[in-house]
């Protein structure tokens, strides 16, 4: 009987956060911004037991390539949460998703973010931008190390810090 107990618990924690997101969306606020946060708080929420009992100490001993790998997946989630509203076709959310996970824009992206990152960020975007050292033939070498330590510095933060790694993604200028 423990176990149907037990089941429900996450069920209910769903409902609450289903329930302040339906409440926050009341709220005036600016909707781009709201948008964007939104997708970060239901990001947060699928994942949030997955990150939580990793001791810094263990974070810190990650590699940068397994760091990459990690922010891959997230930005990738994130872009495609970004992308879901208004509702389009399968293939219409395909392209615009590829459009923005290629390396050349994620290169992009990380030179329009370095400025607003602080010394122990860009540690790690160099951390990150160093373990590129394979490539795939149709990008060039240092957009492609840009392109991995984007992916570094949003596994590293989605680990340690989702408030400043939301903070970063507002920041970003996805294209419609």
């Amino acid at each position: 009987m423990s176990l149907g107990i037990t089941a429900h618990l996450p069920l209910k924690r769903n409902d609450e956060f289903v329930k302040s997101q339906e409440e926050k969306q009341l709220e005036p606020a600016d909707e781009s911004s709201q948008l964007d946060s939104s997708h970060c708080q239901v990001l947060k929420a699928i994942t949030h037991n997955l990150s939580q009992d990793i001791p810094l100490a263990q974070i810190q001993q990650i590699s940068p390539s397994a760091l990459a790998y990690l922010g891959d997946a997230v930005y990738e989630l994130y872009v495609r949460m970004f992308y879901l509203l208004p509702p389009r076709r399968a293939e219409h959310y395909h392209r615009l998703v590829v459009a923005q996970v290629r390396a050349e824009t994620q290169a992009e992206i990380m030179r329009s973010l370095t400025p607003h990152l602080n010394a122990s960020e860009l540690e790690i975007v160099r951390r990150g931008r160093n373990a590129a050292t394979s490539r795939p033939k149709r990008v060039k070498v240092g957009v492609y190390q840009q392109a991995t330590s984007l992916e570094t510095l949003i596994g590293y933060l989605y680990l340690t810090d989702c408030q400043r790694l939301t903070e970063l993604f507002q920041k970003l200028q996805l294209k419609a």
